[in-house]
């Protein structure tokens, strides 16, 4: 019972802490919602190059995903112990997305961030374009969204 009430309290937490990313993204200046969207796309073609294909998350088997989770939970960590808060901040919200398929819960406030994230104004192209330069790999799409989110196209 006790195990069941600490794992109750840390699931509405992720999802507290998912709702507060969201709600920020609601209310920052465009061109830190542009840096957030261009750094998450940033580190979803990082991964794919890498082999791995983030937008396919949905579909990877339940202990990969956890592998990921805790990789990506120490790379945010590294990152901003750098200082790096524009990276760490894409990471984020790629963190969001692999916890909400683990834990339904959060597939709400993770729709939003990522429907934020759609919505990022013309300078996150840019700025995704010049990380990706920076870093030898090709170009993406900007508004590419993670399979079975069930968002609409715009």
């Amino acid at each position: 019972m006790f195990n069941d009430w600490k794992q109750e309290k840390a699931t509405a937490a992720l999802v507290t802490e998912a709702q507060a990313l969201s709600e920020r993204l609601s209310q920052v200046k465009p061109h830190v919602l542009d840096s957030h969207a261009a750094h998450a796309q940033y580190w979803a073609a990082r991964h794919l190059a890498e082999g791995k294909d983030l937008y396919a998350l949905m579909t990877w088997p339940p202990a990969t995903v956890t592998r990921f989770l805790n990789a990506t939970q120490t790379r945010i960590a590294a990152l901003r112990k750098a200082r790096d808060y524009d990276l760490s901040d894409g990471l984020t919200i790629w963190l969001h997305t692999a916890r909400a398929v683990t834990e339904p819960r959060l597939l709400p406030p993770v729709r939003e961030i990522w429907q934020q994230v759609r919505d990022a104004g013309p300078n996150a192209t840019g700025m995704l374009q010049d990380l990706l330069q920076a870093e030898g790999l090709p170009d993406a799409p900007l508004g590419r969204m993670p399979d079975g989110f069930g968002i609409a196209a715009a």
